[in-house]
């Protein structure tokens, strides 16, 4: 399995060839409407040197997190929207990929990224996004570990005349075992989990954590983008009511933007009439949940209404073949029947 090979090669670098690096995310300069979410923001990458002990650190806490992965992720699985499965190893490749985020593993970190000299002259202008663990096999073989940077886990101290920029909203105290008083931490910190979200190595990346690197690499906020034109769809077909209780969620929600992006891989929706209503409240009956329906269409009033219509549209229920057993997922890809 290629974690075994990446822990191999990873427990064969110095750990000198570790390097620690920060990426901040700014919103491009004349950005259009129209393009896409993931398109929109300009990421850079950082260096920032760090002394032995940190060093070491950061490499030991990456073959450990490489030896979690060993035993907890059993498979590997193609990148999927809808799955939530962490008994997988998700993979997606960024060959060919278009998106800001190829910028980053293809060209920037493979070059040789300005160092960092102060952290305030970033972040007052840019987002600290994610950092990463870049170690050298060899002058073109790398591996990189990515973690999401939660805004709350960066500080600075405050200056007078600088309050706009300022983060640091309390102090920063640290418990000093020998002295065994409570004493003040002074200039920038940034706190590095000890976790590891993904692993890129070899145009791919091995997800262990899905939801952060969606964020990572900007496929979050695209998910709300294009879960939203799927409601425009659905406004479309006329035979839905209460997709603003839809509109809503999407807001408060951010589950169901995967569940709309499912929904428009498979288009289901775009065909929806009232002998497909029909079916689906027979569908509904027989597991045991009642569609609304009103004046002939598919009616939304609740969150509830809301899981059930998704259910519907993006076939949520499907029987297996051989065992005639009854399986509910969002999941699935649609298999092309070959005729003898």
């Amino acid at each position: 399995m290629i974690l075994d090979e990446l822990n191999e090669k990873l427990e064969s670098i110095k750990v000198e060839n570790s390097f620690l690096y920060f990426i901040t995310r700014v919103l491009k300069d004349n950005f259009k409407k129209s393009s896409k979410v993931m398109d929109k923001f300009l990421f850079k990458v950082y260096q920032i040197d760090v002394n032995d002990e940190i060093r070491q650190h950061l490499y030991d806490l990456t073959v450990e997190q490489l030896g979690y992965l060993q035993k907890k992720k059993k498979e590997l699985q193609e990148y999927d929207v809808i799955s939530d499965d962490t008994e997988h190893l998700f993979t997606y490749s960024m060959q060919n990929s278009v998106m800001s985020f190829a910028d980053v593993v293809f060209n920037q970190l493979k070059s040789q990224p300005p160092k960092i000299q102060s952290l305030e002259e970033i972040i007052s202008e840019e987002e600290l996004w994610a950092y990463s663990v870049g170690f050298s096999y060899s002058t073109t073989d790398w591996i990189y570990s990515f973690r999401k940077i939660l805004s709350g886990k960066v500080a600075v101290d405050e200056k007078d005349g600088n309050k706009k920029n300022a983060l640091q909203k309390s102090i920063r105290t640290i418990f000093n075992s020998k002295s065994q008083k409570l004493e003040l931490i002074e200039g920038e910190t940034v706190y590095l989990d000890k976790i590891v979200d993904c692993i890129f190595y070899d145009d791919t990346f091995y997800i262990a954590r899905k939801p952060q690197f969606e964020q990572i690499v900007g496929l979050e906020e695209e998910y709300k983008t294009q879960a939203t034109a799927v409601i425009t769809e659905l406004e479309d077909t006329k035979m839905i009511e209460g997709l603003g209780v839809m509109k809503d969620q999407i807001e408060k929600n951010p589950s169901i933007h995967k569940k709309l992006v499912r929904l428009s891989k498979i288009g289901n929706h775009k065909n929806i009439d009232a002998k497909s209503i029909k079916q689906m409240q027979k569908v509904c009956k027989e597991h045991g949940d009642k569609l609304k329906i009103q004046d002939g269409k598919l009616l939304i009033e609740d969150e509830k209404d809301i899981d059930l219509v998704l259910k519907m549209l993006a076939d949520y229920y499907k029987r297996g073949e051989v065992s005639g057993k009854a399986y509910g997922t969002f999941a699935g890809k649609q298999i092309q029947t070959t005729e003898y």
